[in-house]
């Protein structure tokens, strides 16, 4: 189990500063918390827990967190502490634009910022939706104090006149249906009610459950938290013990730098490959990793990915089984008990025991879902690294959601500049565009986008799908959905809008994609390619103000992990002084 946990007094408690000194300024501080109806004995030589609460009115995935966060307090309450709700960015999945990417380091930042000018001695970090796991595990590694995540839990599954469905996958599959006219505008309209039927985040195995999942390998999540679905009852009780064990981390001081090693990143990358994770997994686990000084790059990823079967059966890499049949056939605690002989065991946790000691006694329950080592639904994990002429820093592909006819094949570039660019001309008739065709798009990077939007998945042009085309290689530098699906070549670094190679494409280039040997390539003469980047022009400068021009200015390339250069792991910013 590692060290032997050390206990704090209450005079060497962080909070102590604020409410345990007898001069003016504590003075200040305890009146004011009087000036509440609270008593001096409710906060005073306790443990002072900042509770960082990602609830809004357009949070609907975190739509249960008010009354979370009090679920949260009662355990503080309990264990002899003093809760602090923080209200934090949201970060908000499905109403921010042009991206909530942009919008990550934001909460990252106000995370960091809250712990440190806050008299915290812990925080509990409420989220679960696409990117609040990673903003509030990078902000809570870099101010270092203890700190345990509530995972949000996915939704109850999707129904439609008898039907599972799964966010996300299913609005692809059937708007492609719609759009090939194989299904009713009233059918489309109608499946609005049935395929988001509680609060949580998406039940497919998309970015929420990837990362919430990847949180509990690394060994923040208390064990089995990230796959109960949101509306069961024992995700309240869940959060009671989150704020239970968060004042005891507190007075043991198991702080990130006390618990986590690079076994713990390691850890949290293997289950993303063996869950056939999301790709957006791979920037913020490496943005993660930096925070907390650790080693993370592509190539981790693809070693892991090329070891690692893929054994969770679910959308959008199966066919049927959603989050909440996931958490029926024993969970999180199961997956990575199955998992165990590509874990690194002695991994220390929350809990104060090591991951192996978290999974004694995990049983599977259904082994469609949770497929044995020697049955995987994927032989390799779900994702690999290309590289080559376009992609000199680095591509991802999603093996598991991809036609595997298509992983080794070369055709003919279909440019489109820009998001609107490809929204105006994918389906005109006269649009030059074969099955065969690469479709390419543009200035949809970390700058380009700006915040790298989830476009990658372009849509399949109106005239092919008529014919019965359903997938073909598609090319950014954009994310795509955790739910998506599809051929999609994503992350091309270095993006076209500081002039990579994917910035001098032209329309009938050949594009040569060849996943089993990892490479991505322009099938241009070299001379070619080096007189189109003498030619290249960079963009004109679009935000002058405010925080997409600090993005701008300061945002890294997505293999580096999408994080401001000057918020990666360095030296500490000081402890706050006390005026």
């Amino acid at each position: 189990m590692g060290d032997q946990p050390r206990r704090k007094t209450a005079e060497q408690l962080r909070s102590h500063r604020w409410f345990g000194v007898d001069d003016i300024r504590a003075f200040g501080h305890r009146s004011r918390l009087l000036q509440t109806g609270l008593s001096e004995q409710d906060f005073r030589g306790k443990p002072v827990i900042g509770i960082i609460n990602t609830w809004s009115d357009l949070s609907v995935c975190h739509a249960h967190f008010r009354t979370r966060a009090d679920e949260v307090k009662r355990g503080v309450w309990q264990a002899g502490g003093f809760p602090v709700e923080l209200p934090a960015h949201p970060v908000t999945e499905q109403y921010q634009k042009p991206s909530s990417m942009l919008y990550r380091n934001l909460l990252a930042m106000e995370t960091e910022e809250l712990a440190r000018s806050h008299p915290c001695d812990g925080l509990v970090l409420l989220g679960g939706c696409d990117k609040t796991p990673p903003a509030l595990v990078m902000g809570a590694l870099s101010a270092g104090l203890p700190c345990i995540f509530v995972p949000a839990g996915p939704m109850l599954s999707g129904n439609w006149h008898g039907k599972k469905l799964g966010s996300g996958s299913d609005v692809w599959k059937y708007h492609a249906e719609l759009r090939a006219g194989n299904i009713s505008q009233a059918q489309w309209k109608d499946m609005e009610t049935g395929i988001a039927r509680s609060f949580g985040t998406c039940m497919t195995a998309g970015t929420a459950a990837t990362m919430m999942l990847a949180v509990e390998a690394m060994g923040l999540c208390l064990p089995g938290a990230s796959s109960i679905p949101a509306a069961d009852s024992a995700h309240p009780r869940m959060a009671t013990s989150c704020g239970r064990r968060i004042v005891d981390m507190v007075w043991e001081d198991e702080t990130p730098a006390r618990l986590l090693t690079q076994a713990s990143i390691d850890n949290a990358v293997t289950a993303t490959m063996a869950f056939g994770g999301s790709t957006n997994a791979i920037p913020h686990l490496i943005a993660m990793a930096r925070r907390g000084g650790f080693q993370l790059d592509l190539e981790r990823f693809d070693a892991i990915s090329r070891r690692v079967p893929l054994i969770a059966n679910l959308r959008p890499n199966g066919d049927t089984f959603l989050m909440e049949d996931f958490f029926y056939a024993g969970g999180a605690r199961a997956f990575l008990a199955r998992l165990a002989p590509y874990l690194d065991l002695n991994a220390r946790t929350v809990t104060g025991a090591t991951l192996g000691e978290n999974l004694e006694g995990a049983e599977i329950y259904n082994e469609e879902i949770i497929r044995p080592l020697d049955r995987p639904l994927q032989a390799e994990g779900g994702v690999a690294i290309l590289r080559g002429t376009l992609a000199p820093r680095g591509a991802v592909i999603k093996t598991s959601a991809a036609d595997p006819k298509l992983l080794a094949h070369t055709g003919p570039a279909v440019v489109f500049e820009d998001y609107n660019d490809m929204n105006a001309r994918l389906d005109d008739p006269a649009l030059e565009v074969t099955a065969d065709s690469v479709l390419v798009l543009r200035q949809a990077g970390p700058q380009g986008g700006p915040g790298m939007p989830e476009w990658g998945m372009m849509p399949i042009p109106k005239k092919l799908l008529k014919q019965g085309v359903r997938d073909m290689v598609r090319l950014s530098d954009a994310r795509m959905s955790g739910t998506s699906y599809g051929t999609c070549v994503l992350h091309v670094a270095p993006e076209s809008h500081v002039g990579g190679p994917l910035a001098l494409v032209r329309n009938g280039d050949l594009i040569r994609l060849d996943v089993p040997n990892r490479s991505l390539d322009l099938l241009i003469d070299p001379a070619e390619m080096e007189a189109r980047r003498a030619a290249w022009v960079a963009p004109p400068v679009r935000y002058a103000r405010g925080w997409t021009a600090l993005h701008l200015q300061h945002v890294r390339q997505a293999d580096e992990g999408c994080d401001f250069d000057f918020l990666e792991a360095g030296s500490a910013t000081p402890e706050p002084e006390i005026h």
